[in-house]
């Protein structure tokens, strides 16, 4: 199972695309670690620097309908091969979320309010997030601040999350 905990990469915007994810031109790399440097190169957000933004960062938390546009699976490798294995949002563009199971990583869905107590809370602070799968428990962490959230994913995503994705699940149950 991979890293469900780390530090939080905060990008407060919707509708942020697989593009913007990882632009298109570089969908003919043939391996996930050679689209390492170009996750979010194309993100344009007041104050973001994707060279040094995303060090060191396993969760993201945004806005809604993250992951829009074109359905590849590049989008959550990228995220992936950066160390983000957790992204929470309002709301994901549906075969992107997929996308995200599939490679057994998570993608958390909480309320408009919640996110934006997040984002009031928490964004521009150094900020943990641990993840209980078993427990579905968010818990956040800053220096001044502690916060517990609960979330739900299906039972089949949640084992597909277990498993690190569909092949650890068919290798596991074929």
């Amino acid at each position: 199972m991979k890293n469900f905990s780390g530090k939080v990469l905060f990008l407060d915007r919707s509708d942020i695309n697989t593009d913007e994810i990882i632009p298109a031109k570089y969908l003919t790399e043939i391996t996930k670690e050679a689209l390492k440097p170009y996750l979010l190169e194309d993100l344009t957000l007041e104050g973001f620097n994707n060279s040094e933004d995303i060090k060191d960062k396993v969760v993201v938390v945004t806005r809604e309908n993250f992951g829009c546009g074109s359905s590849r699976e590049h989008a959550p490798w990228a995220l992936e091969v950066n160390g983000i294995n957790v992204v929470i949002a309002e709301n994901f563009a549906r075969i992107f979320r997929q996308n995200m199971y599939n490679c057994g990583m998570m993608a958390i869905e909480l309320p408009k309010e919640k996110i934006a107590f997040l984002f009031d809370t928490f964004a521009g602070k150094e900020t943990t997030i641990s993840i209980d799968i078993e427990k579905d428990i968010i818990k956040v962490e800053a220096s001044d601040k502690s916060e517990e959230l609960e979330f739900s994913i299906g039972e089949f995503d949640k084992t597909l999350v277990k498993e690190g994705g569909w092949v650890g699940y068919a290798d596991n149950n074929y």
